[in-house]
């Protein structure tokens, strides 16, 4: 069974995926005790990579970031950054409904489109609406859909495919509501701090596991046999490359359970005896219900 530790100061200065307006910063939100949020100063900083850089340079107690959505997957900077030194541990999670909003300047038409900016992953969610109904419109790829928001207050494009709540934020018109491709689509975020914050058990949780393998026959196939023998139920696998390390991969996953559990502990155990290096990226409460946005949005 695997010890931890237990760190019981209060997250007062939370950093997130800005700039204010962004679904990542909804999702903080919707993580918070109401105790928190009355005393929480919240950052928003420009790209995930530099939440999780805040966050081990103890510029912040913890971040917010997107894990993956149900339309595109993982956000692999967010998979390589939780990947890196010094180690870091997702303390909470949520899950929240994706729609977006096409927001203008006021007075804009969709005639007058002629550049749209958003998120990659906001983008991907909308490309067959963008496609239909602004076939002439350049796509220009943005930070956070928040950030195209702002551009599109500055001037520098003429629409933002966005979220209401960075409409409002920005000074900016709806112009058309509800254009995602995937109605029922969802991200799921996760509030991410420095090793040695560890929520307690809940009965309700889930751990999150990156694995690193010697790269012959049958070695990742062994490593998840441990799994199997202790019936803990993988509910994600993917790889993503090792920097530097041509053909070697970390395996990232979830996993049923927390780390203080037998079956998980020993699990991981098992692992680590097998020769693989294993990166514990935290024990935390499961979010199992979609939390709705604040208006509709995404990153």
């Amino acid at each position: 069974m695997s010890s931890t530790t237990r760190d019981e100061r209060p997250l007062r200065r939370l950093g997130f995926l800005g700039p204010p307006g962004t679904f990542t910063g909804q999702a903080l939100v919707a993580m918070l005790e109401p105790a928190e949020s009355a005393v929480a100063d919240l950052v928003p900083l420009h790209g995930s990579p530099a939440v999780l850089a805040a966050v081990r340079e103890g510029l912040v107690d913890a971040g917010c970031v997107p894990l993956e959505n149900s339309v595109e997957g993982a956000v692999p900077p967010v998979l390589d950054g939780l990947t890196e030194d010094p180690p870091l541990a997702i303390i909470r999670e949520a899950v929240l409904a994706v729609r977006f909003a096409l927001i203008v300047r006021p007075g804009t038409t969709t005639e007058g489109i002629r550049a749209v900016a958003s998120h990659s992953h906001g983008i991907a969610q909308t490309r067959d609406w963008i496609t239909t109904h602004l076939p002439a419109a350049e796509v220009r790829i943005a930070s956070s859909t928040s950030e195209g928001a702002a551009q599109v207050a500055r001037g520098e494009v003429d629409a933002a495919v966005s979220s209401p709540l960075a409409a409002r934020e920005h000074g900016l018109e709806i112009l058309v509501h509800d254009i995602a491709d995937h109605p029922g689509a969802v991200t799921r975020f996760a509030l991410v701090a420095r090793l040695g914050v560890t929520p307690a058990p809940t009965g309700r949780d889930r751990t999150t596991l990156a694995l690193a393998v010697e790269n012959r026959p049958g070695s990742l196939v062994t490593l998840l046999r441990e799994f199997a023998l202790r019936d803990i139920d993988l509910t994600r696998i993917e790889s993503r490359p090792v920097r530097n390390r041509p053909g070697n991969y970390w395996f990232h996953l979830d996993c049923a359970g927390h780390v203080e559990e037998p079956a998980v502990g020993e699990a991981l155990a098992a692992l680590r005896r097998r020769g693989a290096h294993v990166r514990n990226l935290g024990s935390y409460p499961r979010a199992d219900t979609p939390q709705p946005p604040v208006g509709t949005g995404h990153r």
